[in-house]
């Protein structure tokens, strides 16, 4: 950045007008000008317009020649690109800006909405979790967000393949909100395009990025902590050790949100990181219920009050006074583990046994099958039916899908879409290779 950073208030809320948006944008998208350097040059010459003036001289006190701002063309080209979207730029002084994000020490000065900008200002809590989530994630993470939804809450989350996904989905027809790593009209993943235009039915997409941008690694960071910062809590359904997930929970506590995670089982790889971050002082919570008693507790944290005082009285939406007293989220040591496991769970990283445990009952016959069967599995390589979704691809789908704990057989076969007999098959070659198991009630899980 082109200052030494210290602390300073965001904007006051007021009157917005339409020419401080080329100010605005044309401060922020100049070179090494973050958010924290933004707020920084604010404070100290009073306007944007003012700031872009100094700029070029702070530069070259800071040994930066040539330095030449972002051009009034090149953010007349953005709003008009974000305009052809559908999308409204949403300044930080604007009192439609979501106070609780206004709140945090690196709020985007400038967001894009798309959507209803009016259900920013409602009482958020956000889903996050694994993309290459289980069954049983993407079930938990349906339910719950169904049920935040129905008792007032608004889900927010990131777009993202997995548990996101499903968060948004459920909560669809009562509004949830969509961060977004790249542009505004830059849907990624690609699949869910549609579902992004379901979203904005009742609910928004936000970014930060210019329209047209590609999200690229560093900007899903950047992402989560606008996901956060919009939510009175973060609750981490699936997540292994590293993961994205871990980021937006570390983000959460950073700004004083709480932060909950959802038990799983200790030799499942994406449960790993959940069961850390309750381990480590996040709230155990295992439904909606958990998640809004668990709030009930720190009231100062939510949106609703906030959101009700802008309603009334949109300068208040300039500052936070829930800031003052909100206490961090209770964690003895840090929330985030600092390593990763070298190896993946035992049921998932070793191959199956040479000679499998013979079961009761197994006549002389069915054992030969099952050691056939293991013999097979052992000896298998991926071949072209993997890519194409033959037999090999189908029984993957099944194992990335599974976990220790056990998963109702009919479940899964909705959630591969795939039909009985196709699925049928596959489990009982996993079952014969001693792969995965079958339990009481319908269910399997890996061995």
């Amino acid at each position: 950045m082109l200052t030494g950073l210290l602390s300073f208030e965001m904007p006051q809320a007021r009157p917005a007008h339409a020419g401080d948006d080329v100010a605005f944008l044309r401060l922020i998208r100049s070179r090494r000008v973050g958010p924290a350097t933004f707020r920084r040059l604010l404070a100290e010459h009073g306007s944007a317009d003012a700031a872009l003036d100094a700029l070029p001289q702070i530069a070259a006190a800071t040994g930066l020649r040539d330095y030449s701002p972002c051009t009034v063309a090149q953010a007349e080209a953005e709003l008009r690109a974000g305009h052809r979207a559908g999308a409204r730029l949403i300044r930080c002084d604007h009192p439609d800006y979501p106070a609780l994000l206004r709140d945090i020490d690196d709020a985007p000065p400038v967001i894009w909405v798309r959507g209803d900008p009016a259900c920013l200002s409602r009482p958020q809590v956000a889903l996050v979790g694994a993309r290459n989530a289980s069954s049983l994630g993407l079930r938990m993470a349906a339910g719950m967000s169904r049920a935040l939804v129905e008792a007032g809450r608004t889900v927010t989350a990131g777009l993202a393949r997995g548990i996101d996904t499903a968060a948004h989905e459920a909560a669809c027809a009562g509004g949830t909100i969509a961060v977004m790593a790249g542009g505004i009209d830059v849907i990624y993943p690609a699949e869910n395009a549609k579902l992004a235009d379901r979203i904005c039915e009742a609910g928004a997409l936000v970014s930060e990025q210019p329209p047209g941008m590609e999200p690229i690694a560093r900007h899903f960071p950047l992402r989560n902590r606008i996901i956060s910062g919009l939510a009175s809590a973060v609750v981490v359904v699936e997540a292994a050790h590293r993961s994205g997930s871990l980021i937006t929970a570390r983000q959460a506590l950073d700004q004083g949100r709480e932060v909950m995670a959802v038990p799983g089982h200790p030799m499942d790889a994406r449960a790993s990181g959940c069961n850390a971050l309750i381990r480590d002082g996040a709230t155990l919570v295992r439904n909606a219920d958990d998640v809004l008693a668990a709030l009930a507790n720190a009231p100062e944290r939510d949106a609703a009050a906030p959101a009700a005082a802008t309603a009334t009285n949109p300068a208040a939406a300039a500052t936070n006074p829930a800031a003052a007293t909100a206490k961090p989220a209770r964690a003895a040591r840090p929330i985030v583990p600092a390593a990763a496991p070298t190896s993946a769970p035992r049921a998932l990283a070793q191959p199956a046994a040479t000679h499998p445990a013979p079961c009761p009952g197994d006549t002389r016959d069915q054992a030969r099958l099952r050691q056939a069967a293991l013999d097979r599995a052992r000896t298998r390589r991926p071949g072209p039916s993997a890519d194409a979704g033959g037999p090999v691809a189908v029984e993957r789908r099944i194992l990335n899908l599974l976990g220790p704990s056990p998963t109702d057989e009919n479940m899964l076969i909705r959630d591969l879409g795939l039909t009985a007999a196709v699925v049928s098959a596959a489990i009982l070659n996993l079952e014969l290779a001693g792969r995965i198991v079958r339990v009481p009630g319908g269910r399997v899980a890996l061995t």
